[in-house]
């Protein structure tokens, strides 16, 4: 082994899909209000309203999350929170969650695919990655933090 102590992140979430679960998560533990403006989303999470703003045209086009203008206006999730996995969220906000760049296309056109001894150990990757993320809904958040003392609930 070499004297650098070089790492390697896998898979790195960032704050715009930090910032987006937690907005989804607050607009759910909020939903018997109807729509809810982005000022009182940033408020109570304290995030900027800019960078929300940045996050909801990924969510809106994603079919996560709905808007309403006007008066009432605001922001509601556009399916039910236990139909909207962690894995959709960060998918929309984050890109492909492959850890390697092969795969982040449903068909793999590497060259080397076929010879490449290390693929399985990936493609293993991926699936963790994404059954883990997959397995996890708004609501199971919500849930949680609401059996934890939470502001967050259903």
């Amino acid at each position: 082994m070499s004297g650098n102590n070089v790492g390697v992140v896998i898979l790195k979430i960032s704050t715009k899909g930090r910032y987006a679960m937690r907005m989804l998560v607050d607009i759910a533990g909020h939903e018997e209000d109807g729509f809810i403006s982005l000022k009182e989303i940033s408020e109570r999470q304290n995030i900027s309203k800019k960078y929300l703003e940045q996050i909801v045209p990924m969510l809106t086009r994603n079919g996560i999350l709905r808007t309403n203008r006007g008066n009432k206006g605001g922001y509601a999730l556009m399916r039910p929170a236990s139909e909207i996995s962690v894995g959709d969220v960060l998918r929309a906000t984050e890109g492909s969650l492959a850890p390697v760049a092969c795969l982040d296309c449903e068909v793999n056109d590497c060259p080397r695919a076929n010879e490449c001894d290390t693929l399985y150990v990936w493609v293993g990757l991926k699936d963790a990655i994404s059954k883990y993320l997959d397995g996890i809904t708004v609501a199971d958040i919500c849930e949680r933090g609401h059996s934890s003392g939470g502001d967050y609930c259903i």
